[in-house]
């Protein structure tokens, strides 16, 4: 039990940390088009913006699904990366479909993926959110100040 609870606090960390590097490298981004994103016309390049920072999202929940499907894999709860890779997005997504199911032993690992998922849609849905408004409120200010 505690090796599960050891492996699965060290992957929770180090996908803390990617999403924290990520969120890092969007920022750049952001601060690197800003004068782009809030020139005007404004409209079509939220809809850049919004497609783009989906992408990033989609990008590093994949990272995430992976690096849970290799240990699951790597660990032998599971006999093949596909069940490894099926399972660790079934349990990311929090649907827990049971169609597949890891080995009695390794069920607290497995559960903690399950909770990597729900942090990670939140933090990421949460930056996601907030990177839109600010481009918003800065394209707004731009538009009032003229």
């Amino acid at each position: 039990m505690l090796i599960q609870i050891a492996l699965g606090g060290g992957l929770l960390l180090l996908n803390v940390l990617v999403m924290a590097l990520a969120a890092l490298a969007l920022e750049s981004a952001f601060r690197a088009s800003h004068h782009w994103l809030v020139a005007p016309p404004e409209r079509w390049k939220l809809v850049v913006m919004l497609v783009a920072v989906g992408v990033w999202v989609l990008v590093v929940l994949t990272f995430g699904i992976w690096m849970w499907a290799y240990v699951l894999f790597e660990t032998g709860v599971f006999k093949s990366m596909e069940e490894s890779l099926y399972f660790s997005i079934v349990a990311f997504s929090t649907l827990g479909l049971g169609d597949v199911v890891p080995r009695t032993e390794w069920r607290i690992f497995a559960a903690m993926a399950s909770v990597n998922g729900l942090l990670s849609f939140g933090l990421l849905t949460a930056l996601l959110v907030e990177a839109l408004r600010q481009v918003r409120l800065a394209q707004l200010e731009r538009r009032h100040n003229e």
